[in-house]
């Protein structure tokens, strides 16, 4: 066990001084890249290149959550840049965010390098609860390894989302967006629109039957969901994987901005 803890020191979980510019880019800026492996290759409006892309990281992360239930986490999450990956830590009955940055290796997708990186700190813990035979200072001693910060609780506890039970290709129909959808002229929005769909695609004016019916079918759709709204409810971040301490399970994004 010493001998492998020692063959990972070149390749350790780094401090944010270290990063530089490169932490805020990992925590700001919006890229269009698969959220698994990262590419940007033929993505389009995809949030994956790929199920099986998805499958694997999903898989890799789950079968590391043994350090997160040794380190008493309530909640995490990961995410990565093109030089690091992150994994913020928000342990049980603590206030603080324990955040852990390691560099991302070459040719290697994210999911190996957090599997390094989980592997690492495993091993640290092991080392250090043999050592002292105290679970708590295995996990004081890899916490000592993370940068430690009080973020607001929404950084990493996630937030859950009210989401409109409407399809989207309903509101394309329309010519609508979502955000219509929490307007109190709601009813009236949707009137102005279907006249002006009608005055553009009704038979009698020549328009399109097929694309008539489906506006039409469309419009009856928001009417009804107008005067009894249902929702869907969603937990977790639209760009970042997070894991749930209750369920011992990482949860993919949601893809629903203004989590």
């Amino acid at each position: 066990m010493e001998t492998k803890a020692i063959a990972h020191r070149k390749q350790k979980p780094i401090h944010k001084k270290e990063l530089q510019e490169n932490l805020p880019a990992a925590r700001t800026k919006k890229i269009n890249r698969c959220l698994s492996c990262g590419t940007t290759k033929n993505m389009g409006r995809r949030k994956y290149c790929s199920i099986d892309c998805r499958q694997k990281l999903s898989h890799k992360l789950d079968m590391r959550t043994g350090l997160l239930q040794a380190l008493n986490a309530r909640y995490a999450t990961f995410y990565f840049t093109e030089s690091i990956i992150i994994m913020d830590l928000l342990p049980y009955g603590i206030k603080e965010t324990y955040s852990f940055f390691y560099p991302r290796s070459p040719h290697r997708k994210p999911a190996e390098d957090f599997c390094k990186m989980a592997n690492f700190l495993g091993d640290s813990w092991w080392i250090e609860q043999k050592r002292t035979n105290k679970k708590y200072l295995a996990s004081l001693h890899v916490f000592n390894q993370a940068d430690r910060k009080d973020l607001p609780s929404c950084f990493v506890k996630p937030v859950t989302a009210r989401i409109p039970s409407i399809k989207e290709t309903t509101l394309v129909q329309m010519k609508l967006k979502r955000s219509s959808l929490n307007s109190p002229d709601l009813l009236k929005i949707i009137r102005t629109s279907y006249r002006q769909q009608a005055k553009q695609h009704h038979p009698d004016v020549g328009g399109d039957a097929t694309t008539f019916r489906k506006i039409q079918e469309a419009y009856e759709t928001l009417i009804d969901w107008a005067e009894k709204p249902s929702y869907i409810q969603r937990r977790g971040f639209p760009d970042k994987w997070f894991y749930d301490g209750e369920k011992n399970k990482w949860i993919q994004p949601t893809f629903t901005q203004g989590l």
